[in-house]
């Protein structure tokens, strides 16, 4: 079991939008085991590759204890009229929650390992979990989705945590 560092916000791997997998080589099936191994650990409900310093479009989840993976993911589809604004939290800006708000339900297409296509489709949790990790291989971070008053709480308790 491999179990690599998570990044957190200030290291610019976090900030730079990750790279499609063109190859499906040793390098892609590791990296797909460490996220799968770092998914796995209790209270994690999502996992990007960049998340553990690897610029490609990657990502992991864990809900309700249904473990999977995606490679190349794309945000297909969001619920238009239904959203939720329950608290969000992330690795990356560890033990600070804050109301996100999110399309009730979203659909990802990618591929798996066999370069086959993959479709990964939830709603509530699971729905935030894909257009979170989605936001992480595009270079965002979820405080950047938080409405202003709330942002600038954010970056304050992120300065006072001094990570």
């Amino acid at each position: 079991m491999a179990i690599r560092d998570i990044r957190i916000i200030g290291d610019p791997v976090l900030r730079t939008p990750c790279d499609p997998i063109t190859t499906i080589d040793a390098r892609v099936k590791a990296l797909v085991e460490d996220l799968l191994d770092g998914v796995a650990l209790d209270g994690r409900a999502g996992l990007a590759a960049n998340q553990i310093g690897v610029g490609l479009r990657a990502f992991s989840w864990n809900i309700d204890g249904n473990i999977g993976y995606v490679l190349n993911p794309k945000i297909v589809a969001l619920s238009e009229d239904e959203f939720q604004d329950g608290d969000e939290g992330c690795l990356s800006v560890p033990e600070l929650w804050y109301p996100t708000r999110r399309a009730w339900y979203a659909r990802v297409e990618g591929i798996n390992l066999d370069g086959k296509p993959v479709v990964v489709e939830g709603e509530e949790l699971m729905a935030r979990c894909l257009q979170h990790e989605c936001d992480h291989l595009d270079g965002m971070i979820y405080i950047d989705r938080l409405d202003r008053a709330t942002r600038k709480q954010a970056l304050r308790d992120i300065r006072n945590k001094a990570f």
